[in-house]
């Protein structure tokens, strides 16, 4: 019969980070209190949480690469919002922000959620930060508490099967 090891909602032991980008900081703004409530909702200290804020959503992955590689966080969630424009640029920002924390989380030690809005609209980055379609920053904080407490499951399984994580 196989073993299902899975990640929950118990309060998680570490101290968790939050990289926040501030272009676009109406909205950005809204994802962290979204990522923090829902973090000291599931029994985080507010004195465990740490926001890092960085210009924009370009320097994201650079900001959550350092932090993860300081393993002074079992968690890190990382927040942004790029709304599309009359130029390409959207494309380039959004999709480096994506692989750049794609590549982080990896490599990483520590869980590592990706939090970033990309949207066409203003009015859509709105209804994802809380108006309408709840909030992606909850949404971030929820999955890293899941995913910390399932690194620590597949640790101490690992442990007692005799392995190495």
């Amino acid at each position: 019969m196989p073993r299902y090891i899975e990640g929950d909602f118990l309060p998680p032991k570490g101290r968790f980070a939050i990289c926040v980008a501030r272009f676009n900081a109406f909205i950005t703004e809204e994802l962290v209190k979204g990522a923090v409530d829902t973090l000291v909702r599931h029994g985080v200290a507010d004195g465990d949480i740490d926001v890092f804020r960085c210009p924009g959503t370009y320097e994201l992955p650079a900001l959550t690469r350092r932090v993860a590689e300081s393993r002074a966080y079992v968690g890190v969630i990382t927040l942004g919002a790029v709304i599309r424009g009359g130029t390409p640029h959207f494309d380039y920002v959004a999709g480096e922000c994506a692989k750049g924390i794609g590549n982080v989380a990896f490599n990483a030690q520590a869980a590592v959620t990706f939090g970033v809005l990309t949207c066409d609209t203003v009015e859509q980055a709105i209804d994802r930060a809380g108006v309408k379609a709840g909030n992606k920053g909850s949404e971030a904080a929820a999955a890293c508490i899941e995913m910390v407490n399932l690194h620590a499951k597949l640790a101490t399984t690992l442990a007692a099967d005799g392995k190495k994580a």
